[in-house]
């Protein structure tokens, strides 16, 4: 039986990446979390597991044959993944959930430094780089609030598209890439099928709303209101892709490692109804 590591497995990824690997019977997945109680997807194996808290490492990757790395928003994640890829048993796959690029970052800035950790680590590895997940219109740190509230979606792009992924298909491509040969030393660019103007995935969040949606363009000092330091930094650059219309490409590769397409933004919200539960939760109903 093969021994698997999600170091987040309660994030947008890590969630339906865990639900699919533990359904197939052969796979022992450690659901890693700093709260492992807290872990409730059927059959994974909770570990504890935070990124604050080395000491917690050793046992969660004690005999995995692959690694899932989602990438810790923080300073420090360059040194924090180079130093667990380097606790990882040495035939083991390591596969990290980077972000797109499209040419922005500098060798030296973060992402790469990120990315770097993993290809250096003597591990086989592969890459993944999706671009931004329809998962931020259902999350109340980013857009729900005003999609909800007022019926809008406040986005500071400039006139581009936007090829929203949805985390489902990121996390088929992570299964496959974690049990299949085949996939070593790849860098996976992902995006959705279809590449959307805002006022177009207004439009469509609308259905999933229940209101008119309309979009409405920020400036990038309003967008960063209120963030500073290194989240400010990050917020910024993912931002400034859009902008410069870096996020807007459309790859076919969900289906080429899956062997089905992407989701598309309408199949998200009608499949889902994402919004309906969170309407009913904020009206009492």
């Amino acid at each position: 039986m093969r021994r698997i590591l999600i170091t987040g497995v309660r994030a947008k990824t890590g969630a339906p990446l865990a639900g699919l690997l533990s359904g197939r019977g052969d796979i022992d997945v450690r659901g890693g979390s700093s709260d492992p109680t807290q872990v409730a997807v059927p059959g994974v194996h909770a570990v504890a597991f935070s990124w604050s808290d080395a000491t917690t490492w050793p046992a969660a990757v004690r005999d995995v044959d692959a690694l899932f790395v989602v990438r810790p928003d923080r300073a420090d994640a360059p040194e924090l993944i180079a130093d667990l890829v380097a606790m990882t048993p040495a035939a083991a796959h390591v596969v990290l959930l980077s972000e797109v690029d499209g040419g922005y970052f500098a060798p030296d800035e973060w992402a790469p430094r990120v990315e770097r950790a993993v290809r250096d680590g003597g591990r086989a590895w592969t890459v993944l780089r999706p671009g931004w997940f329809m998962q931020v219109f259902t999350d109340p740190r980013f857009f729900l609030g005003d999609l909800l509230e007022h019926g809008r979606l406040a986005f500071p792009g400039a006139g581009e598209s936007v090829s929203w992924i949805d985390a489902r298909d990121i996390a088929a491509v992570a299964a496959r890439v974690l049990v299949e040969p085949g996939h070593a030393a790849a860098t996976y660019e992902l995006t959705g099928p279809e590449a959307l103007t805002l006022p177009r995935t207004a439009e469509l969040l609308s259905e999933g709303v229940g209101r008119p949606v309309e979009h409405v363009e920020l400036s990038m000092e309003e967008a960063l209101a209120g963030s500073e330091g290194f989240a400010r930094r990050n917020d910024e650059g993912a931002f400034e892709r859009v902008r410069l219309g870096l996020a807007g490409g459309v790859t076919d590769t969900v289906a080429q490692v899956t062997g089905r397409p992407a989701h598309s933004l309408r199949q998200f919200v009608l499949d889902h109804r994402p919004f309906s539960r969170l309407v009913d939760e904020r009206d009492g109903t």
